[in-house]
Protein backbone atom coordinates (compact mmCIF):
# COMPACT_ATOMS: atom_id res chain seq x y z
CA UNK A 1 0.00 0.00 0.00
CA UNK A 2 1.35 3.77 -0.99
CA UNK A 3 1.89 5.36 1.87
CA UNK A 4 0.10 9.33 1.70
CA UNK A 5 1.80 11.99 1.31
CA UNK A 6 2.61 14.25 4.24
CA UNK A 7 1.59 17.31 5.12
CA UNK A 8 4.07 20.27 5.14
CA UNK A 9 7.12 17.07 4.50
CA UNK A 10 9.70 19.47 2.94
CA UNK A 11 9.65 22.01 5.64
CA UNK A 12 9.56 19.30 8.12
CA UNK A 13 12.36 17.68 6.66
CA UNK A 14 14.36 20.64 6.55
CA UNK A 15 14.16 21.07 10.19
CA UNK A 16 15.88 17.61 10.60
CA UNK A 17 18.51 18.67 7.93
CA UNK A 18 21.50 18.13 10.54
CA UNK A 19 20.72 14.12 11.30
CA UNK A 20 21.12 13.47 7.15
CA UNK A 21 24.26 12.14 5.42
CA UNK A 22 24.28 13.74 2.20
CA UNK A 23 27.85 12.69 0.88
CA UNK A 24 30.00 9.70 1.59
CA UNK A 25 30.75 9.75 5.57
CA UNK A 26 34.15 9.99 5.72
CA UNK A 27 36.47 7.76 7.20
CA UNK A 28 33.68 6.73 9.45
CA UNK A 29 34.39 3.21 10.71
CA UNK A 30 32.50 0.57 12.97
CA UNK A 31 28.95 1.41 11.63
CA UNK A 32 25.26 -0.09 12.36
CA UNK A 33 23.16 0.18 9.57
CA UNK A 34 19.42 -0.55 9.15
CA UNK A 35 18.03 -1.02 5.36
CA UNK A 36 14.41 -0.01 5.67
CA UNK A 37 13.85 2.12 8.97
CA UNK A 38 9.81 2.19 9.29
CA UNK A 39 8.71 4.95 11.64
CA UNK A 40 12.22 4.44 13.40
CA UNK A 41 10.40 2.18 16.53
CA UNK A 42 13.60 -0.14 16.12
CA UNK A 43 16.68 2.61 15.60
CA UNK A 44 15.18 4.68 18.69
CA UNK A 45 15.38 1.77 20.96
CA UNK A 46 18.50 0.44 20.01
CA UNK A 47 20.43 3.82 20.18
CA UNK A 48 19.62 4.33 23.60
CA UNK A 49 20.80 0.86 24.87
CA UNK A 50 23.74 1.49 23.00
CA UNK A 51 24.75 5.16 23.24
CA UNK A 52 28.94 4.69 21.96
CA UNK A 53 27.18 3.15 18.52
CA UNK A 54 27.14 5.30 15.82
CA UNK A 55 23.69 4.12 13.23
CA UNK A 56 22.92 5.17 9.92
CA UNK A 57 19.38 4.74 8.84
CA UNK A 58 18.94 3.79 4.92
CA UNK A 59 15.32 4.41 3.10
CA UNK A 60 14.29 5.32 -0.20
CA UNK A 61 10.71 6.68 0.63
CA UNK A 62 11.45 10.28 1.74
CA UNK A 63 7.83 10.08 3.67
CA UNK A 64 8.69 7.47 6.10
CA UNK A 65 11.85 8.62 6.54
CA UNK A 66 10.73 11.69 7.28
CA UNK A 67 8.65 10.03 10.65
CA UNK A 68 11.79 7.98 12.02
CA UNK A 69 14.27 11.12 11.72
CA UNK A 70 10.98 13.25 13.61
CA UNK A 71 11.43 10.66 16.17
CA UNK A 72 15.05 10.63 16.56
CA UNK A 73 14.52 14.72 16.98
CA UNK A 74 12.60 14.78 19.41
CA UNK A 75 14.20 12.14 21.82
CA UNK A 76 17.41 14.02 21.19
CA UNK A 77 18.90 11.00 20.37
CA UNK A 78 22.68 11.81 18.77
CA UNK A 79 23.93 8.60 17.65
CA UNK A 80 21.61 8.16 14.61
CA UNK A 81 22.14 9.73 11.31
CA UNK A 82 19.74 8.98 7.95
CA UNK A 83 20.65 8.15 4.69
CA UNK A 84 17.86 8.99 1.62
CA UNK A 85 18.95 6.71 -0.82
CA UNK A 86 18.22 2.94 -2.65
CA UNK A 87 20.23 0.02 -1.05
CA UNK A 88 21.65 -0.77 -4.20
CA UNK A 89 23.46 2.34 -4.24
CA UNK A 90 25.18 1.97 -0.75
CA UNK A 91 28.87 1.36 -1.81
CA UNK A 92 28.71 4.51 -3.13
CA UNK A 93 28.56 6.17 -0.37
CA UNK A 94 30.27 4.00 2.26
CA UNK A 95 33.84 2.55 1.98
CA UNK A 96 34.56 -1.01 2.00
CA UNK A 97 34.80 -2.74 5.31
CA UNK A 98 33.17 0.50 7.28
CA UNK A 99 30.02 -1.62 8.30
CA UNK A 100 30.26 -3.97 11.00
CA UNK A 101 26.60 -4.61 11.47
CA UNK A 102 23.44 -4.71 9.07
CA UNK A 103 19.44 -4.56 10.19
CA UNK A 104 16.92 -5.85 7.83
CA UNK A 105 14.01 -5.55 9.89
CA UNK A 106 10.60 -6.85 7.85
CA UNK A 107 11.82 -5.74 4.53
CA UNK A 108 9.59 -5.90 1.66
CA UNK A 109 9.25 -9.96 0.78
CA UNK A 110 8.81 -9.68 -3.12
CA UNK A 111 6.87 -12.48 -3.32
CA UNK A 112 6.75 -13.51 -6.87
CA UNK A 113 9.98 -15.63 -8.05
CA UNK A 114 10.60 -12.73 -11.12
CA UNK A 115 11.19 -10.57 -8.58
CA UNK A 116 13.46 -12.76 -6.29
CA UNK A 117 16.35 -10.14 -7.40
CA UNK A 118 14.57 -7.67 -5.75
CA UNK A 119 15.12 -9.20 -2.24
CA UNK A 120 17.34 -7.61 0.33
CA UNK A 121 19.12 -10.79 0.94
CA UNK A 122 19.14 -11.72 -3.13
CA UNK A 123 22.89 -12.47 -4.33
CA UNK A 124 22.92 -9.22 -5.45
CA UNK A 125 22.70 -7.61 -2.32
CA UNK A 126 24.31 -9.64 -0.65
CA UNK A 127 27.64 -9.09 -2.60
CA UNK A 128 27.01 -5.28 -2.08
CA UNK A 129 26.83 -6.16 1.92
CA UNK A 130 30.18 -8.38 1.57
CA UNK A 131 32.21 -5.35 0.44
CA UNK A 132 30.28 -2.80 3.18
CA UNK A 133 31.04 -5.32 5.93
CA UNK A 134 34.06 -5.29 8.15
CA UNK A 135 35.59 -8.52 9.02
CA UNK A 136 33.42 -11.18 10.51
CA UNK A 137 30.54 -8.53 10.16
CA UNK A 138 27.22 -9.46 10.34
CA UNK A 139 23.72 -8.96 8.75
CA UNK A 140 20.71 -9.46 11.13
CA UNK A 141 17.50 -10.57 9.68
CA UNK A 142 13.82 -10.69 11.06
CA UNK A 143 10.97 -11.06 8.82
CA UNK A 144 6.95 -12.74 9.42
CA UNK A 145 7.36 -13.80 5.79
CA UNK A 146 8.90 -18.05 6.02
CA UNK A 147 9.26 -17.76 2.25
CA UNK A 148 11.83 -14.54 2.24
CA UNK A 149 13.42 -16.33 5.19
CA UNK A 150 13.65 -19.84 3.71
CA UNK A 151 14.95 -18.35 0.64
CA UNK A 152 17.08 -15.78 2.64
CA UNK A 153 18.72 -18.91 4.86
CA UNK A 154 19.84 -20.29 1.40
CA UNK A 155 21.22 -17.24 -0.35
CA UNK A 156 23.36 -16.69 3.60
CA UNK A 157 24.80 -20.20 2.95
CA UNK A 158 25.67 -20.37 -0.60
CA UNK A 159 27.33 -16.59 -0.44
CA UNK A 160 29.56 -16.42 1.78
CA UNK A 161 27.91 -16.39 4.83
CA UNK A 162 27.70 -18.70 8.13
CA UNK A 163 24.54 -18.56 10.29
CA UNK A 164 23.86 -18.46 14.01
CA UNK A 165 21.45 -17.53 16.64
CA UNK A 166 18.82 -18.99 13.98
CA UNK A 167 15.25 -19.41 15.65
CA UNK A 168 11.65 -19.66 13.63
CA UNK A 169 9.62 -18.33 16.74
CA UNK A 170 11.51 -15.36 18.43
CA UNK A 171 9.31 -14.31 20.45
CA UNK A 172 9.20 -17.72 22.04
CA UNK A 173 12.84 -17.94 22.16
CA UNK A 174 16.18 -17.10 23.94
CA UNK A 175 16.85 -14.44 21.95
CA UNK A 176 13.45 -12.24 22.93
CA UNK A 177 15.55 -10.77 25.94
CA UNK A 178 17.81 -8.85 23.17
CA UNK A 179 15.56 -7.96 20.72
CA UNK A 180 13.96 -4.58 20.20
CA UNK A 181 10.17 -4.37 18.17
CA UNK A 182 9.67 -2.65 15.41
CA UNK A 183 6.10 -1.23 14.76
CA UNK A 184 5.62 -3.86 11.77
CA UNK A 185 7.00 -6.67 14.32
CA UNK A 186 4.18 -5.85 17.00
CA UNK A 187 1.62 -5.99 14.19
CA UNK A 188 2.43 -9.42 12.90
CA UNK A 189 2.78 -10.90 16.42
CA UNK A 190 -0.48 -9.61 17.49
CA UNK A 191 -2.15 -10.89 14.80
CA UNK A 192 -0.33 -13.99 15.75
CA UNK A 193 2.32 -14.55 13.14
CA UNK A 194 5.80 -16.02 14.26
CA UNK A 195 8.53 -13.94 13.73
CA UNK A 196 11.85 -15.60 12.25
CA UNK A 197 15.35 -14.45 12.96
CA UNK A 198 19.32 -15.17 12.00
CA UNK A 199 22.52 -13.33 12.11
CA UNK A 200 24.42 -14.29 9.14
CA UNK A 201 28.22 -13.69 9.31
CA UNK A 202 30.88 -12.89 6.64
CA UNK A 203 32.99 -15.23 6.68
Amino acid sequence: MRMRKKKNADARLLKCADLFLYDKPGELKNIYLEIGCGKGAFISQLALANPEKFFVCVEKISDVILLAAEKIKNKNIENVKFLCTDAAKLNDYFPDGSVDRIYLNFSDPWPRPKHAKRRLTSPLYLEIYKHLLSENGSVFLKTDNRILFDYSLTAFRENGFRLERLTYDLHNSEYEKDNFHTEYENNFSEKGFPINRVEAYKV
